[in-house]
């Protein structure tokens, strides 16, 4: 692909037709059921490393490394973080393909979620061992919830070791729309950065997959897409179906190795997209 000023990806229609298995990518889930909310109150957190637009296979996730909410203000103002980690319990999640892997839930109580604004979930899962690379994957990965419509810290960054600042509202598109970010390796944009961007493709049960996929992909470039960033990080995202989205930029965290091997530190941030009526 070449390296344009600014990466714009749509879905043709012809996604929504039958065809061919299409490929995806690794993408960790971190699902609270619908990011735009009317009312404060509690939530539930999915997390699941998986391919989403097939189904599957199903990744046995470690025990995370963090799990946490950033509120749009504490009690002076300034932004609030709050450990979850404490509330992340194991289960066997099924797969598409009834494979099943182990993945976390964490039941988030109305406590945490009361006000109106922004809540920016972040996970960071421990390393996972993709043995057929022989390469560990990190993936550092973003959900944001928006209670009452009121705006917060959507488009703030937050330390991460690599992270994906998004320059649209991340639970506010419309079909059709575009989503914008610029992808950040330790602070920093990151020129060219290789981004999968991938179509929740079923609907997340409390155990596994529920009903069937939405759409077949008729060539398997459509079902795990590939973009570049421009020479800023920046890049933009064509939304063309309502449901969730996973973006991730691959490979661009500072640190490369673990345990001997190589380490492939990604940035994913997840959209939500609502049907024009």
């Amino acid at each position: 692909m070449s390296r344009v000023g600014l990466a714009v990806i749509g879905v043709v229609a012809s996604a929504l037709l039958g065809g061919a298995v299409p490929a995806s990518a690794h993408f960790q889930m971190l699902y609270p059921g619908e990011s735009a909310r009317m009312r404060g109150g509690a939530l539930d957190l999915l997390m699941v490393f998986t391919h989403p637009f097939n189904g599957g296979p199903t990744m046995k996730m470690e025990k995370p490394n963090a799990l946490y909410v950033i509120t749009q203000r504490g009690s002076d103002g300034e932004k609030e973080k709050i450990d979850l980690l404490s509330l992340a319990e194991p289960f066997e999640f099924v797969g598409g393909e009834k494979d099943t892997g182990t993945a976390y839930r964490a039941a988030v109580p109305a406590t945490r979620v009361r006000s109106l604004g922004d809540y920016v979930f972040v996970l960071e899962p421990a390393p996972y061992l993709e043995e057929s690379e022989d390469k560990y994957i990190q993936q550092f990965t973003k959900t944001i919830v928006n209670v009452g419509g009121v705006p917060g810290n959507w488009d703030q960054t937050f330390d991460l070791p690599t992270e994906i600042r998004p320059l649209n509202k991340p639970y506010a598109n419309w079909t059709g729309g575009v989503f914008r970010g610029v992808v950040l390796s330790a602070g920093k944009p990151v020129p060219f950065a290789e981004i999968e961007v991938e179509f929740v493709n079923r609907t997340p049960g409390k155990q596994g997959w529920t009903g069937k996929p939405q759409v077949k992909a008729p060539h398997p470039s459509l079902g795990g897409q590939s973009i570049r960033a421009d020479a800023n990080g920046g890049f933009a995202v064509g939304l063309p179906r309502a449901g969730w989205w996973g973006i991730g930029a691959l490979n661009v965290g500072p640190v490369k190795e673990h345990k001997g091997k190589k380490l492939s530190q990604d940035a994913v941030i997840w959209v939500q997209v609502t049907t024009v009526k």
